[in-house]
């Protein structure tokens, strides 16, 4: 196979740096998973209260928020940069930002000593978390499909 000086100036290659395009998406996107990963590991450490999956859970909600930090400085600064062509879809913001204090408060509940730390305010906590993000994606989708020209989520 050679490689030709098209093929290495082809737009649509994978490695090619975001231009113009917001990133703070992605950073959203990993944040979810974190939580949502949480949600998890809190359902494995009630069914087995083996205290390694209490750990991953406090980890994996420190992840999440550290993430969601890291979007919003990603954000602000898209936001100055003027890289936010579209209307942002507020009620999906709202819901974000709720999760995320929802999440706050759950890595205080995670903070605790013994099987309390996650059963039940934990566990529920995740739980409540996983439902809004559900919600709140659901809500964003129909945003897009709405509007011709889409929304920034």
């Amino acid at each position: 196979m050679t490689i030709t000086s098209t093929s290495l100036t082809a737009p649509d290659r994978m490695d090619l740096p975001f231009r113009g395009e917001p990133i703070h998406p992605t950073l959203v996107s990993f944040a979810i998973a974190y939580f949502t990963a949480a949600l998890v590991t809190d359902l494995a450490y009630w069914q087995t209260a083996a205290v390694l999956w209490e750990t991953f859970s406090d980890w994996l909600i420190t992840a999440g928020l550290v993430t969601t930090g890291l979007a919003v400085v990603a954000f602000v600064i898209d936001l100055v940069l003027g890289k936010r062509s579209r209307a942002l879809a507020w009620p999906h913001a709202v819901g974000y930002a709720l999760a995320v204090l929802l999440s706050l408060l759950n890595a205080f509940v995670h903070s605790r000593d013994g099987y309390t730390a996650v059963v039940p305010t934990g566990l529920a906590l995740s739980g409540l978390v996983v439902v809004i993000l559900l919600i709140t994606g659901w809500a964003g989708r129909a945003l897009i499909a709405r509007r011709p020209e889409g929304a920034d989520l």
